[in-house]
């Protein structure tokens, strides 16, 4: 992920692996997320429980959810 593409996304800090993989996946942005249900974005490697607690709580914050 280029930075410039860093500053544009919404997405929290996460680790450097966690930022890869969703990078990988084409997520770059929290309304994306809402796209997936927290399984799937729990087995995407690189994402561990604390990456996924702060997309859980940035997505809460914002009034959005993982998918059903």
């Amino acid at each position: 992920m280029s930075q410039s593409m860093r500053q544009d996304s919404d997405l929290p800090k996460l680790s450097a692996p966690a930022r890869r993989a969703l990078d990988a996946a084409g997520i770059q942005h929290l309304n994306q997320l809402t796209k997936f249900s927290e399984a799937e974005i729990k087995h995407l490697h690189g994402i561990g429980p604390n990456a996924l607690e702060q997309l859980r709580q940035a997505l809460a914050a914002n009034g959005l959810s993982f998918a059903a």
